[in-house]
């Protein structure tokens, strides 16, 4: 016999540490399968909207808040190619950030004091070198990241090759996410002492941060697999996991 699996939306809060109007929320953003409603109009949640939220929670440590609420969305609208194209995106991204900070360390491996010397750049070239804006170098230069000198002449900035080489960083460091507040002594360390010593405990701390991405994306896509198994691609739907009970950590489990 069927058993009455329905759930209220203050238990389902519970479960995860979440006040009802969040899990509310997360059902008008797409993130939760849409609720039927009772003839007074309170919302009825089934083991379906249990484990989407489940899963939903799995995503975000490994693909952040924005992503994990659009491969929900998809999922949700039966548009499973997108949700999974969602995935790849977080995964090249990922990939990305690993070469930045190979980048970085590669940069930094041979780091030596730079001598002053002829060839100077201004801010137009050296922003797009950089692939970024002349204001966001000015910005930089505000917070004392770099410190350009000023041609006699014309009063235009000028980059010196240690200018050149800590605007290289600074651009790199911030594509790995750090603040400007962060990276500013450590430019500073690195002007004073030629060398990577500074950034060590950086590098590292960055490169834990990856890993457990990495780890936590394994976690959510075993996650989503489970959900996309129970609510559609097994071709049983939403009524099949209707007779299921649910762990949301775990995943699914036949009632009996």
């Amino acid at each position: 016999m069927r058993r009455n699996l329905q759930t209220r939306p203050v238990d389902l809060a519970r479960r995860h540490g979440l006040s009802t109007q969040a899990v509310r929320n997360y059902e008008d953003a797409g993130i939760l399968p849409a609720a039927d409603r009772t003839e007074h109009g309170y919302r009825i949640y089934t083991p379906r909207h249990a484990q989407a939220l489940g899963t939903f929670l799995a995503l975000v440590p490994g693909h952040g808040h924005p992503a994990a609420t659009a491969i929900m969305q998809a999922v949700n609208r039966d548009d499973v190619g997108e949700a999974l194209r969602l995935v790849d995106e977080s995964h090249a991204q990922l990939l990305e950030d690993r070469r930045t900070l190979e980048a970085v360390e590669a940069a930094l491996k041979d780091l030596v004091p730079v001598a002053a010397e002829r060839g100077d750049t201004f801010v137009g070239p050296l922003a797009g070198k950089l692939g970024i804006r002349p204001a966001t170098l000015r910005k930089w230069e505000r917070a004392g990241l770099i410190e350009p000198g000023r041609d006699r002449q014309t009063g235009y900035r000028v980059y010196r090759a240690a200018d050149v080489r800590d605007a290289q960083l600074v651009h790199q460091l911030r594509r790995g996410g750090y603040p400007l507040a962060r990276i500013a002594p450590l430019i500073a360390q690195v002007r004073t002492a030629g060398g990577v010593a500074p950034l060590a405990s950086m590098l590292a701390d960055w490169r834990a941060r990856l890993a457990d991405r990495g780890r936590a994306m394994l976690a959510g896509a075993a996650a989503l697999d489970g959900y996309l198994g129970s609510v559609g691609v097994d071709g049983q739907g939403a009524d099949a996991l209707d007779r299921v009970d649910v762990d949301p950590v775990v995943g699914v489990r036949p009632a009996g």
